[in-house]
């Protein structure tokens, strides 16, 4: 496990993770931006790496509004979420005008609205398109995932395959990334609702949880607690605080998820079947008052992250790097930073993080990270006036 001491001062005034989803225009420049808009396309800079990877920035679309989750698209177009409730499309390398219809209604306050999305592995053939969102209820709010068909530009037999339960007050920690495994199960990540912390050592319900399901909701059969008294047959791993990043390492069937911790701990970690990652019984990050939330950073039986940070970085997104435009990143981890502004290269030598590079010339608070069919990396920033960049080699 490593501990990174990141002393990047912030950007703005946002400091703290939990309300990482809100966002602060600061600055002359910020308003102007916001007021004027961007150019629907153009370089944004870039630097060169200490992988000996020289790269530029450029921007593929602006005008997105919160930007939170993008797919791509077969032919190369693309959908974005936007939090307050529209999915929209780059098409031909520009934004189409009209939202895709047929999105559910989302509950657009704090950090909740419409959030992730992800295509289903045989998209080419079925169109099927899968959302994650907050959804009001009785009770309040809780995360929840629709599937529908994408015919054209809009969105056709919606059906909601998955509830988180139960559904709670407050507009704070939702999750909520999707990711397909190999056999075709869905990955679903949540948190702990911010003021039910507690909660997430209990697998009677969902909150603070990463759960798997098959495609149409149902749930897979080798589920870890699947048949077990008491608890949420849904329920994959346990104990987690505020997951926004989650990805499947190219080339296993092992899915990494990275989580915001409070003040300080923000950790990454491998997802086990059944496996309690102890949140908040062992934390390497105290409240934001500065009150001790566990004087435990280990205990029996509770899983330690791969990597974690002290002060916080507020992480969002997160994608291995499988493409070859960037042989020297090959395997690397990259992870979106939403208060210290930045993207983050992690080299791995197997399970192990050996070395850390904040990328240069990179002054952003990053939502998402993918890396596309093309090879090159995309990640969206997540303002009131958001864009979609992406890292391209420079000669």
């Amino acid at each position: 496990m490593t501990n990174v001491l990141n002393s990047r001062p912030l950007r703005g005034l946002l400091s703290r993770p939990a309300f990482a989803g809100l966002t602060l225009l600061t600055g002359l420049a910020g308003l102007a931006t916001l007021l004027l808009g961007p150019p629907e396309a153009g370089a944004a800079g870039g630097g060169n790496s200490s992988a000996g990877v020289k790269f530029r920035v450029v921007e593929v679309a602006g005008r997105l509004v919160h930007p939170w989750g993008v797919a791509f698209l077969p032919g190369g177009d693309m959908l974005v979420t936007e939090r307050g409730g529209k999915l929209r499309t780059i098409r031909g390398g520009k934004l189409e005008s009209e939202p895709v219809a047929g999105v559910p209604k989302v509950a657009a306050r704090g950090q909740g609205g419409l959030l992730d999305v992800a295509l289903h592995p045989n998209f080419a053939s079925n169109s099927l398109v899968y959302l994650s969102y907050a959804g009001d209820g009785d009770g309040g709010t809780g995360t929840e995932v629709v599937r529908a068909r994408l015919n054209g530009n809009r969105l056709e037999e919606p059906r909601v395959i998955f509830r988180a339960a139960p559904k709670t007050s407050g507009g704070n920690h939702f999750g909520s990334r999707l990711v397909f495994a190999p056999d075709g199960t869905l990955f679903v990540s949540l948190g702990d609702r911010f003021t039910h912390r507690d909660e997430a050592q209990n697998t009677a319900n969902h909150l603070g949880t990463i759960v798997r399901i098959k495609d149409d909701g149902s749930v897979p059969e080798d589920n870890p607690f699947k048949g077990k008294a008491g608890a949420r047959p849904e329920i994959y791993s346990y104990g987690h605080r505020n997951v926004q990043g989650m990805a499947l390492r190219p080339g296993t069937s092992t899915v990494w998820a990275h989580e915001h911790g409070p003040r300080g701990g923000d950790e990454v970690n491998i997802l086990k079947p059944g496996a309690n990652y102890g949140w908040p019984k062992i934390t390497y990050g105290v409240d934001y008052s500065g009150a001790i939330i566990s004087d435990k950073k280990a205990l029996p039986g509770m899983e330690q992250p791969v990597v974690y940070w002290v002060p916080s970085i507020a992480p969002s997104g997160m994608a291995f790097y499988d493409g070859d435009k960037f042989p020297g990143w090959k395997g690397d981890l990259f992870v979106g930073a939403l208060a210290k502004t930045h993207l983050r290269r992690l080299k791995l030598d197997g399970d192990k993080v050996v070395e850390q590079e904040v990328l240069p010339g990179i002054e952003e608070r990053i939502r998402d990270v993918r890396t596309g069919p093309d090879g090159l990396i995309y990640f969206l920033t997540d303002e009131a006036n958001g864009k979609l960049f992406r890292l391209e080699p420079a000669s």
